[in-house]
């Protein structure tokens, strides 16, 4: 990972890992249909209308700001995508799990189904392509999907597999998505309870939440 040069107009793209899979097969199947756009690093609160140097000049801190290089890790990078909504939208998009905050006993399970609040005209609506749910740590469950959704992206992300006990994440894509809390006591250790977070994102809004997820131990130390 490194630092742009933002004194000059750079395009940094690179591939998913989705995207350098299909590249690998060298078969002829690989074609760019999509890209994103964010502006993680952006602090909108340095913009500085009471700049004494005039207009020219409100933006001057968040046009120096450091830019980072692209690199495919998704839990780190392009967490705050930019979004296309329709000319005269008053209110931005924002996500409605229905929790602020899940914790579960062990081999308990929940289903979530989210909501979009603010999109599209109405109150509250149900986005076509589905949410995208990404656990931080897949140890602390026994069961992590999404159903729902038949797109491509669905099922590519929904079949990927993951070796349980390293801690890594993963993402799934659906209307709903299904957790159902690990019943193995090693990953325990000497440890009462776990901790991760569920990220979920409106793959057509681009609303985004995060929540904290506890796991919390039945038996006996």
């Amino acid at each position: 990972m490194g630092y742009l040069n933002n004194q000059v107009i750079t395009v940094d793209a690179i591939l998913t890992k989705k995207g350098r899979e299909t590249l690998a097969k060298n078969d002829g199947s690989f074609r760019i249909t999509q890209f994103a756009l964010a502006d993680d690093e952006i602090d909108y609160t340095l913009y500085n209308p009471t700049h004494p140097s005039g207009s020219t000049f409100y933006g001057e801190a968040i046009e120096n700001m450091p830019l980072l290089e692209a690199f495919p890790i998704e839990t780190q990078i392009m967490k705050y995508k930019l979004a296309t909504l329709p000319r005269g939208t008053a209110k931005l998009p924002v996500l409605d799990l229905g929790y602020s905050a899940i914790t579960l006993k062990q081999g308990a399970s929940l289903a979530i189904t989210p909501q979009t609040l603010n999109f599209l005209g109405n109150a509250t609506a149900f986005e076509t392509s589905g949410y995208a749910a990404t656990i931080s740590d897949v140890r602390l469950m026994s069961t992590f999907n999404g159903i729902g959704i038949n797109t491509d992206a669905a099922q590519a992300a929904n079949s990927a597999t993951t070796t349980l006990g390293t801690n890594v994440s993963r993402t799934v894509i659906g209307s709903q998505i299904n957790l159902r809390a690990t019943t193995v006591n090693t990953l325990f250790g000497n440890q009462t309870s776990l901790a991760a977070t569920l990220t979920v994102v409106g793959l057509d809004s681009g609303a985004r939440l995060t929540i904290p997820i506890t796991v919390n131990r039945t038996t006996t130390l």
